[in-house]
């Protein structure tokens, strides 16, 4: 791909029109991504550990925990060096492969919430079928077509994005080589090449948002038919955690990728960006951490197993 263009690397401007207060970003977001590194991984670790754990539900939280790592991994650590950093260029190469990881994880994170939609569904809905609907065999099929379908739409837009000449600018208005921010840059008609990265973000977006809105219609229609309150409030608080994280989601990466980017706004969209690049993979295991008595009763267990009580601080 490389060798169509004479841009050899890019420039990653970021937030360095913020001058001094690039610092206490750095703080800010050095903070944040330990503390999602560690929540991500204690998610996973509880869920391994824990044998009460090992159920469909918190399979695939486990697997978007360890996707929403790796995503994360993928972008901020570069963004932290290049907060105290002069020198913010990224080879061409580096570019091309991290828009390829950041977009295979992110896509696979949109398949995985809506697998785990139908997960609820089945256990609510059809709760004399779910160890069929979702045995094991099937969680993981389920699972294993989630990577492989994020990766190869992200191998699609990443190679329609490098196979456009890059021959005049190379300044990257972002803080990552994000699809809007890089196709700008390109010498050459993108009509084409833009029109099928926006079929590709309706298909991984709208679709598993609709199969999701179906799933959780079929879920509100049995809850209402149960007749206890306490067995409505506790059906309703399984999926209250994956609702929340749905929306945020959601929500901002459909306002970025589901538009041209001939409407793409700097500022507005570098704000919506570090929600879903910072802020989803932190709200995941804190929802699911905090809304969730069976993961709180889990990582108190293996607290505990390790020697560590709050009587020992």
């Amino acid at each position: 791909m490389a060798n169509s263009s004479c841009v050899t690397e890019f420039l990653l401007l970021g937030f360095s029109s913020l001058g001094e207060l690039q610092r206490v970003l750095f703080v800010v977001f050095l903070c944040l991504y330990l503390i999602i590194l560690s929540g991500n991984l204690t998610i996973i670790s509880v869920i391994c550990l824990d044998h009460g754990l090992h159920t469909p539900m918190y399979f695939f939280l486990g697997v978007l925990s360890t996707s929403e790592t790796f995503y994360t991994i993928v972008i901020l650590p570069k963004m932290l060096i290049n907060l105290l950093s002069v020198l913010r260029t990224l080879s061409f190469m580096s570019c091309v492969f991290q828009m390829y990881f950041f977009l295979g994880f992110a896509v696979t994170n949109c398949l995985l919430l809506g697998v785990m939609g139908y997960d609820r569904y089945a256990a609510i809905c059809q709760p004399l079928h779910y160890a069929i609907l979702m045995s094991w065999r099937v969680c993981g099929q389920l699972a294993v077509t989630c990577i492989l379908g994020g990766f190869i739409v992200s191998l699609v837009g990443t190679t329609l994005v490098f196979s456009l000449p890059f021959c005049g600018s190379n300044k990257v208005n972002h803080y990552f080589c994000d699809i809007s921010a890089v196709i700008r840059l390109a010498c050459a008609d993108t009509y084409i090449n833009e029109l099928i990265i926006f079929i590709c973000g309706v298909l991984v977006l709208v679709v598993p948002l609709i199969f999701i809105c179906i799933s959780y219609g079929f879920i509100v229609s049995t809850v209402l038919k149960i007749s206890s309150a306490e067995g409505k409030r506790k059906a309703f608080s399984t999926c209250a955690s994956h609702l929340i994280v749905v929306i945020v989601h959601y929500g901002c990466a459909s306002s970025v990728y589901l538009r041209p980017s001939a409407q793409y706004t700097t500022g507005t969209d570098r704000l919506v960006t570090v929600t879903y690049t910072v802020i989803t993979p932190l709200l995941n295991p804190m929802v699911y951490s905090l809304r969730n008595r069976d993961v709180q009763l889990a990582i108190w267990k293996m607290i505990r197993k390790t020697g560590f009580s709050v009587k020992s601080l």
